[in-house]
């Protein structure tokens, strides 16, 4: 009777094995970041298009509704509560080192740094005495200098003025802690948007949505990029990074690939159009989803870089 019932467990594990070697690789590794059983679960569906999460230390998370100009909070206790209106029309957000919300705000094409008061800082705005283009998303290194994207997106809400580019192209910029001056790093890209960087500031990753392709930098201490190689044949529009090194890039769902640009994971999102994404809660194993409309939270194994 054991002898039997060994024989059975053996096949099963056999069979088992069998099944999960027919899954795509990507469904295999699937396994190794995302819980066990988790589906992406609909938070909230009331906002008109939903962009930048970006956890604070705490694991809250701030996102933004760009078209009603507002941003809110989504608590680790799991409340919606409002930040702040008239914040000039925030896309990308990123929290710097002594817990301000950093925010890309495209109203007046600038980069805005807003205390948790609330109170307000223009960073950057012109290039030269040139007008951005519009900050679009950006990441926060180490010793506190700011790398952002500058796409150009010609906005609704751009009235009594020129919506073309003052500039001559869409760059990605360096700005040094305590300068108000962005300082061009990358001008060979046809239109950059999602942007993240390894907690070490070593490696800062691009996402050129305008050629389809994300590219990976070396950062130099003064913050210029160099060795500029192809990590992932796609582009995104926001990014975040886990504490593995995976990339999460988005668009049609979230595509997940590790350090060495492999594909090991695609989350499908029931929106229209996948924004952002970002790791919060409390123990910053929960990404959440700017998708459309919606914001979405999924768990995972893995955990988000604090």
């Amino acid at each position: 009777m054991k002898s039997a019932f060994l024989l059975l467990i053996k096949r099963l594990a056999v069979a088992l094995g069998m099944v999960i070697a027919a899954l795509p690789l990507a469904a295999q590794k699937n396994r190794t970041i995302i819980a066990r059983d988790a589906q992406p679960v609909l938070l909230s569906g009331q906002f008109s298009f939903t962009e930048g999460p970006a956890a604070d230390k705490a694991g809250n998370v701030y996102f933004t509704d760009q078209p009603n100009d507002k941003i809110y909070i989504w608590t680790t206790g799991g409340e919606l509560k409002a930040f702040c209106s008239d914040c000039g029309r925030a896309n990308g957000l990123y929290f710097d080192h002594e817990g301000n919300l950093l925010s890309c705000s495209d109203e007046k094409n600038e980069l805005w740094r807003i205390t948790p008061t609330g109170e307000r800082t223009v960073l950057a705005g012109t290039l030269d005495g040139l007008r951005l283009n519009g900050p679009n998303d950006l990441w926060v290194r180490p010793d506190g200098g700011i790398y952002f994207t500058d796409p150009l997106y010609a906005r609704p809400w751009w009235t009594g003025r020129d919506k073309t580019s003052q500039l001559d192209g869409q760059h990605v910029y360096y700005l040094a802690p305590g300068s108000r001056q962005p300082v061009r790093v990358a001008t060979d890209l046809k239109q950059p948007n999602g942007i993240i960087g390894t907690p070490d500031g070593i490696n800062l990753y691009v996402a050129d949505i305008g050629d389809g392709k994300t590219f990976r930098y070396r950062i130099a201490p003064d913050g210029s990029l160099s060795g500029k190689t192809l990590f992932a044949p796609m582009g995104s529009d926001g990014m975040t990074i886990d504490h593995k090194g995976n990339i999460y890039l988005t668009g049609k769902g979230v595509t997940v690939f590790n350090r060495k640009g492999e594909k090991i994971a695609h989350i499908p999102v029931e929106a229209n159009w996948t924004a952002n994404v970002c790791f919060g809660g409390a123990d910053h194993k929960t990404l959440f989803i700017t998708a459309s409309e919606k914001l979405f939270s999924l768990r995972m194994r893995v955990r988000g870089v604090k």
